[in-house]
This record gives C-alpha cells, sequence and structure tokens, in this order.
C-alpha cells in the first residue's frame, strides 16, 4: 500500500556501455572502437539490458510502498539523505561502500541486478524479492547487519569515512613521505602509502597487498620462513562488525631518512594510528576508490585514524 511519508532513494551507477558512450560520444562510435579491437561489443549490451531490467522490476515494486527519488553514483558526496530515507542500491558490491560512508542510521536495501556478473557478498537481495522484502522493512520487522567503518580526522577537523578502506598516500605515482605514531612507535617513513582496511574490506584491497607480499617472499630463497615469522603475517579475517582495523604499508623503502619496522598492525578503540605528512604537495586522503572525493594531505597536517563513531546498517 503506497505511503506518502515514506521515501525511497535509489542509488544506480552507469553501466559499462553507457560509460562506452560517454567516451566515444555515440553507441555507433563506441560499437566500431570495441569491436576494432577485437572485444565483444553485444556483451556490453547485454550486461545494459539485463542491469535496466532489474532496476525497472524494482522501481516498480518501490513505487506502491512510497514516493522514490534516482540518485547516481557520481552525485553521493553531495547528496542530503533524510533521516528517515530508506535507501535501495541496484549495482554491485563497490556501490553498497560508496553508498553506506555517507549515510549516518538510515538503513541500505542491496539488490544485486546481475548474478551473472557479480558475487553479491553485499547484494542479498534480488529484483523479485523486493516486493515482499519492503513491508517488513517498513514495519522494522528485518534483520540488519551492523558494518563497521574507519574514520580519518584531519588537524583542521576535516574527515573522511570508509566502509571498506582508507588510502592515505600520493595522489600519483610517485613517493609519499610521512611521520607515522602507533602503539608508542614513531618513525619517518616513505612509500606508496598506506592502506588501512575494516573487516568487511580485509578480504578486498588488504587481502590483495597481503597475498604479493605472501607471494614475493616464497621466491626468495632461504628467506621465507624467517620473514613468516618474524612478521608474523597471517591474512587477516575480520568479521564486519569487528572493533579492529588493519592497516598496511605498500611498499615501503628504507633509507637513511626512512625506516620500515612498523609496517602492518591491528588498530583498536584505545590503539589509534596517526600520521604526519611530510608530503609539500599531492598527498591525498580517499576511501573505497573514490578518488575524486579526497582530502588534501599536505606537509604538516596530522591524520588520526580510528574505527568511526557509526555503523552502516544493511537489511539481510
Amino acid at each position: 500500500m503506497l505511503n506518502e511519508n515514506i521515501k525511497f532513494v535509489v542509488v544506480t551507477r552507469q553501466t559499462a556501455l553507457e560509460e562506452l558512450v560517454q567516451k566515444y560520444n555515440t553507441l555507433e562510435q563506441a560499437r566500431f572502437y570495441i569491436t576494432h579491437l577485437g572485444e565483444d561489443f553485444e556483451m556490453y549490451q547485454t550486461q545494459h539490458q539485463r542491469y535496466y531490467q532489474s532496476l525497472e522490476e524494482t522501481l516498480r515494486a518501490i513505487n506502491q510502498f512510497g514516493k522514490f527519488q534516482k540518485l547516481d553514483r557520481r552525485y553521493l558526496p553531495n547528496f542530503i539523505f533524510g533521516e528517515k530515507d530508506i535507501i535501495v542500491v541496484v549495482g554491485q558490491d563497490g556501490l553498497v561502500a560508496n553508498t553506506m560512508k555517507y549515510l549516518e542510521n538510515q538503513k541500505i536495501i542491496a539488490v544485486n541486478p546481475d548474478k551473472k556478473l557479480w558475487d553479491g557478498i553485499l547484494l542479498p537481495f534480488e529484483p523479485e524479492s523486493i516486493k515482499k522484502l519492503l513491508p517488513e522493512v517498513i514495519r522494522g520487522k528485518r534483520n540488519v547487519k551492523e558494518i563497521t567503518m574507519a574514520k580519518a580526522v584531519l588537524t583542521d577537523g576535516q574527515c573522511l569515512y570508509a566502509v571498506n578502506d582508507l588510502f592515505i598516500g600520493p595522489k600519483s605515482h610517485t613517493s609519499a613521505r610521512y611521520r607515522l605514531n602507533f602503539d608508542n612507535i614513531s618513525e619517518e617513513q616513505s612509500s606508496s602509502g598506506i592502506i588501512i582496511s575494516t573487516g568487511l574490506g580485509s578480504t578486498g584491497w588488504l587481502k590483495s597487498i597481503m597475498c604479493g607480499a605472501l607471494g614475493i617472499t616464497k621466491k626468495v630463497e632461504n628467506f621465507q620462513d624467517s620473514f613468516l615469522e618474524r612478521n608474523n603475517y597471517i591474512l587477516p579475517n575480520l568479521a564486519w562488525n569487528s572493533k579492529s582495523l588493519i592497516f598496511s604499508v605498500r611498499e615501503p623503502f628504507p633509507s637513511k631518512n626512512s625506516t620500515s619496522e612498523c609496517i602492518f598492525g591491528e588498530i583498536k578503540e584505545n590503539k589509534p594510528l596517526t600520521i604526519v605528512s611530510k608530503m609539500p604537495e599531492n598527498g591525498v586522503i580517499f576511501s573505497d576508490g573514490i578518488e575524486s572525493d579526497f582530502l588534501a594531505f599536505s606537509s604538516g597536517m596530522q591524520a588520526s585514524i580510528t574505527i568511526a563513531d557509526r555503523v552502516g546498517h544493511l537489511v539481510v
């Protein structure tokens, strides 16, 4: 039954086909370039059709219970969500994380529009289940899973939240210089940047870094056992609501002016990580892969990394 007091915000993102058309100006131009490169253009069209079929089915169901507003991912950083809005995300797992960090206490219903394309770890629902699901969510009869987030706060009060991970480092492919303070250790470092991962994100970027490091050590003769024993490298497997964050320094470079002893650790509620920038320019902090929404992190600025004071709410 339609309820005028209920508002849904449906978060979407462009399909790969739409991004190609945007890049090449027209559908036919996009088709020409892709087929010329030996790619299957029909695949992009099929995925596009599946996405919009799922989106339309979801919107039809929502329209029976309240008004809705569509919101493209590009406008998330500047959008003001209502306190009682119900958020429906239609897209891949990353879109859920991109959306959640901009919310306060609003619930997210995450819809997998294409099971053939996306694993859907964060997408528990399909379009055909939405009509039955919405009354339960509206009445508060559906379980909600809490998701721990990370938070970066700068000296000037600016802050940024992360659902999967924070990146602190250079905007381009150069070295990051900073002073790292953690667990009574303070050292000057030079690296490719620092990744701080939540429990949810521990199977993403952090896992990639860890697997790469372990893979390299296995190729180094007479080094593997002592390296693993000394650094206690175990792939973290944190719960989504774990009150811990994991940080890892990417490609640390020891020199006369930089050390690499404190390159991995667990941030807890009583054990924050602080970083002081030594980068005159191009130092940034961004989260969940959205490089366009960043905090400038220039020389002298300090960033305090802690478990966030709010959590995400995912309907399950």
